[in-house]
């Protein structure tokens, strides 16, 4: 397997594991859970925002943000609509990036001015990681609050899409 294919199977992970935390976390009560249910989204509006982040460093754009969060809280359909929108921006990125393009390293500089040098695939590397970790975060603050969290497992992921890697010849 070449690292464009697994960069590729991991961000569309990514954004299967984004969708089912979204859909889980909505059963999340509001009313009975205010301040859990606002720090999961801002968790998920930190992954997010590191997200848009490496978007302008991989792409060359400026990002715009000036820290990895936002100060104000986004609804959480609006995250949700965007987060689905950038999961889809870096399966593109990733089928269109001819592989030795990966190596390539790209000097950018962090929201806190420090300046920095990763090769994208580095990069890709760490939006993957990133998210995983902070989504596990999530996971534990719903399951505090008597809603399961979804499986964020890779293999499960490969397994619900691909149901023939559950069968043996």
């Amino acid at each position: 397997m070449s690292a464009s294919t697994l960069l590729l199977s991991l961000f569309q992970y990514k954004a299967w594991a984004n969708d089912e935390l979204f859909a889980e976390l909505q059963k999340v009560d509001a009313t009975a859970y205010p301040t859990e249910r606002h720090t999961c989204i801002r968790l998920l509006n930190h992954i997010y925002v590191v997200d848009r982040i490496f978007v302008g460093h991989l792409s060359g754009t400026p990002h715009g943000y000036a820290a990895t969060n936002t100060p104000e809280t986004p609804g959480f359909e609006e995250l949700q609509a965007a987060v689905a929108a950038t999961d889809r921006w870096y399966v593109d990125y990733i089928r269109g990036l001819a592989p030795e393009r990966l190596e390539e390293h790209v000097q950018f500089t962090f929201t806190d001015d420090t300046h920095a040098t990763m090769s994208r695939e580095e990069m890709l590397g760490h939006v993957v990681t990133h998210g995983g970790y902070h989504r596990g975060a999530v996971g534990r603050i719903m399951a505090q609050v008597a809603v399961p969290p979804p499986r964020d497992i890779f293999t499960g992921y490969l397994h619900k899409t691909e149901p023939t890697r559950r069968a043996w010849a």
